[in-house]
């Protein structure tokens, strides 16, 4: 059989000394090494002692245990290779390096040098600690969905509470029973080769994904303007219209959503859409206003904390009862929302494994019980909703108890003691 051009070319190469053998990728020399026929194996032999002979011991081709390609290097040389881009289904920086010494003897050293790609290390002596957040992340948006579905169901039965201030409570439970679906399906579709295959089903869960995590913020900018209108600038909120929040919550992610993904698909579009590509920012389309949204939120508390704490202390009707509330509600959930998002920013990394592993289970239980939160303050200790839920129990009460008494009293006449009755009184008549 023949010899490839190729083969040629790169046998050329060695021979002639343009390119030392660490200089080939692992690609090229897995090539050299296999699909080889028997004159292919003569003409490999004759290769092989002529690299002895040029360049005198070397270290043969390998793989190590994490997958990183080693290329057959000379003797005594330190090479380098980019960190793993993928491991265990997790992506690094590849602009890292990982280093191994060829040794004098013609031996790659035991293990490769990985102290740059910090993940990797922290990973694998963390590997328990994974595992155990993945279960907490489960576990909390199983709760959290459960919990958010509950008080989706309050808010729709119990219509004597519908006024805008509970509407925008109930729409901002929606979007995050929205995100909490998405966040399944992610989680149960989403794969190394899927996100590979970049298929456009995945990009769609990634921007449906992506836009209810938006609309949880803008809904709960939403929150926070109504209630800098109602007690900060003091004028009636009968002008406040449901439309005006529904183009805030769900209208204005919608425009910001479709610029990321033309963003995506034009400058980074692979793998799903996930993570992000060294020196490409399109995620900051979303993440930018999300930000902003947060700041104003924050701005606007100051505010409504300022004037409660002067004008309306001393003030004691249900409606401003009502907004204390509320503003105690904002006032823990906010920071919360605020909190998770920004340890996105901070994660610590590096080689502190106490720090990561108290990042990774600070932001698992945080992110993953969420909703949990928001309709524990929002709903089930709504005092409005607990007044309304209780007058709707004793009713159902009410109403069962009368439907009881009805049919046993309609079933009296057919009751032993009364036919008994009858029957003594008809014996005395006769």
């Amino acid at each position: 059989s023949t010899v490839s051009l190729f083969q040629v070319v790169c046998v050329c190469v060695l021979l002639t000394g343009w390119v030392s053998p660490a200089e080939l990728t692992c690609e090229t020399l897995i090539l050299l090494s296999t699909n080889l026929t028997g004159s292919d194996i003569y003409l490999a032999r004759l290769v092989h002692v002529s690299v002895c002979l040029f360049a005198g011991l070397y270290c043969d081709l390998s793989v190590d245990g994490i997958g990183t390609c080693w290329p057959r290097s000379a003797a005594g040389e330190l090479i380098s290779r980019p960190c793993p881009e993928q491991f265990n289904g997790i992506h690094y920086n590849t602009s890292n390096r990982v280093y191994r010494e060829c040794q004098f003897n013609g031996s790659w050293a035991p293990r490769g040098n990985y102290s740059q790609c910090t993940e990797i290390i922290v990973l694998r002596k963390s590997k328990v600690h994974y595992q155990v957040a993945v279960i907490i992340n489960y576990l909390g948006h199983c709760i959290s969905l459960g919990a958010l579905l509950l008080a989706f169901t309050l808010f729709m039965r119990l219509r004597s509470i519908r006024c805008l201030r509970n509407i925008i409570h109930w729409n901002l439970i929606s979007a995050f029973i929205l995100r909490n679906a998405t966040w399944f399906i992610v989680q149960l579709t989403m794969n190394p080769a899927v996100t590979e295959s970049n298929q456009v089903w995945c990009r769609l869960v990634t921007a449906a994904y992506n836009y209810f995590h938006v609309t949880n913020f803008f809904w709960m900018f939403g929150e926070g303007c109504y209630l800098h209108t109602a007690v900060v600038l003091t004028y009636s909120t009968d002008k406040l219209r449901k439309w005006m929040f529904i183009c805030i919550g769900w209208g204005i992610p919608f425009p910001i959503i479709v610029a990321w993904a033309f963003g995506k698909l034009y400058y980074d579009n692979e793998k799903c859409w996930f993570g992000k590509r060294a020196g490409v920012y399109t995620d900051y389309i979303y993440q930018g206003p999300m930000i902003l949204v947060l700041l104003i939120n924050f701005v606007f508390l100051f505010n409504i904390v300022r004037i409660l704490m002067t004008k309306l202390r001393a003030s004691t009707t249900s409606e401003t009862i009502q907004y204390r509330k509320a503003v105690k509600a904002t006032l823990v959930l906010l920071p919360l929302l605020g909190i998770t998002y920004m340890l996105f920013f901070v994660n610590p990394g590096g080689e502190d494994e106490v720090a990561q592993i108290v990042f990774i289970y600070f932001n698992s239980i945080l992110e993953s019980f969420q909703g949990f939160f928001v309709s524990v303050f929002y709903c089930f200790l709504n005092s409005e909703v607990r007044s309304a839920a209780r007058k709707r129990w004793i009713r159902w009460q009410d109403r069962h108890s009368i439907r009881s008494r009805a049919v046993r009293a309609t079933s009296l006449p057919t009751s032993p003691s009364r036919v008994s009755f009858h029957s003594i009184k008809q014996s005395s008549n006769l």
